[in-house]
């Protein structure tokens, strides 16, 4: 007598069937950058950071959204005076705007750190990366090449070569930190690079003959770039702060450039008649340095698979 096929256990068959297949194709999706994508959703240090960021970037592009006031507009007759209607962060010692002023000095310090991140990654990746990938005397050269520049600290460099060059523009603030920063993205690079070309894939490239250029822009490139991207996002913040170190001390940006480092070191005197013009620029300040480094360490949390 032949068996009789139960209904309901070949139903509990298909579905569970279909739920291996599901899992399967999942599982095949699954890649690091959608694994810290899945990571930094459930993340809420990286929505405050974002937003804070988000809010910067926008102020930057268009300070008129936030004030009609021009941050050159000053009048002398109320030099350190408080808050007034219309002025709620009150004056600086020339009679300015400080709301104003802070507004607009954004726009300097984000320009300032996000391009000399973008310059110090792309030397810093090509440099690493190059030494990483041919090794030898050609890793031997670079790498000594960027100890020569690690050694030289960015804060003693800037103020030396500033001190000499004139005009403080913010092209020159720019090429100076990423000329004195790259060497530790490029040991970063340099070693992700390393281990990214011993892995089986590149391997295989190779044995399929796989041109070198290939190998590295569509093999180790992708693979390498996560240690990177964490190291760049916190050196921003550090870069913003920098520049206004650079500013107060009188050797960054100069007038009639509006810099959140200018206007501290020009409050810095009037801090016990005005505390007023030295808290806000400093506040604006420590709260974008403070948004890149949280940015930064949710970026490193969802890209280190050993934190997960």
């Amino acid at each position: 007598m032949p068996d009789v096929i139960d209904p309901t256990a070949h139903a509990q068959a298909a579905v569970a069937a279909s739920e291996v297949v599901r899992d399967q194709q999942q599982d095949k999706a699954r890649s690091l950058w959608g694994d810290a994508w899945r990571d930094l959703r459930r993340n809420p240090i990286f929505y405050i950071s974002a937003v804070l960021i988000l809010f910067l970037v926008v102020v930057s592009i268009w300070p008129s959204i936030m004030t009609s006031t021009s941050p050159y507009a000053c009048d002398v007759s109320k030099s350190a005076q408080g808050a007034a209607p219309g002025h709620p962060f009150g004056f600086d010692k020339q009679g300015c705007d400080v709301y104003a002023r802070t507004v607009y000095g954004a726009r300097a310090s984000v320009t300032v750190g996000i391009c000399t991140t973008l310059l110090a990654a792309v030397i810093g990746c090509v440099m690493g990366g190059l030494a990483g990938f041919f090794g030898g005397w050609w890793d031997a050269l670079l790498s000594r090449i960027g100890d020569i520049f690690f050694g030289i600290p960015i804060l003693l460099g800037g103020i030396v070569f500033l001190s000499v060059v004139k005009g403080g523009s913010i092209f020159t603030v720019v090429l100076l930190m990423a000329v004195l920063g790259w060497p530790q993205i490029a040991r970063i690079a340099r070693g992700a690079v390393i281990t990214a070309k011993q892995q089986d894939y590149v391997q295989a490239a190779r044995a399929l003959g796989a041109s070198t250029p290939r190998m590295l822009l569509r093999h180790i490139a992708p693979n390498a770039l996560a240690p990177v991207i964490v190291v760049a996002t916190i050196a921003l913040g550090t870069y913003i702060s920098l520049e206004a170190t650079l500013s107060f001390l009188g050797v960054g940006l100069k007038p009639p450039t509006v810099s959140w480092g200018i206007d501290i070191s020009q409050a810095a005197t009037q801090i016990r008649n005005a505390p007023h013009t030295l808290l806000y620029p400093a506040g604006a300040l420590s709260l974008t340095v403070l948004a890149f480094i949280m940015l930064g360490d949710a970026v490193r949390d969802a890209l280190d698979p050993k934190l997960r």
